[in-house]
């Protein structure tokens, strides 16, 4: 099994930044992508960033050029730094590892954007 743990969301004004973390442990040795998803009230889930073990990386249009998505030093832990935030960013992000057939997912963290 993997447990995935993020941490880092909170309250921020619009232009500012945060830092989520994302931190998965267990039986890692497969895990082959990290990704960060977000979903705001009564919207879908929706794919933010995602990075592979070989450090490949891609972001959805609503947020290139303002969040940056890496790995840690440690193996299996991700980062997201999110700038010039604004109000449409407010949801719930979640951190998801994936191997072959497998998604793990965490429990999400609020980030919220006021105007």
């Amino acid at each position: 099994q993997v447990r995935v743990v993020e941490s880092g969301g909170g309250l921020v004004q619009a232009g500012g930044s945060l830092r989520l973390s994302c931190a998965a442990s267990g039986s890692v040795f497969s895990i082959n992508a990290m990704a960060w998803y977000r979903q705001a009230p009564g919207k879908q889930r929706e794919l933010v960033a995602g990075i592979t073990s070989g450090g490949t990386t891609n972001y959805a249009d609503s947020v290139k050029g303002r969040f940056t998505i890496s790995r840690g030093n440690a193996k299996n832990t991700v980062y997201l730094q999110m700038n010039s935030l604004k109000p449409e960013d407010t949801a719930v992000y979640y951190c998801v590892a994936s191997r072959t057939g497998l998604d793990y997912w965490g429990q999400g963290t609020q980030v919220t954007v006021s105007s």
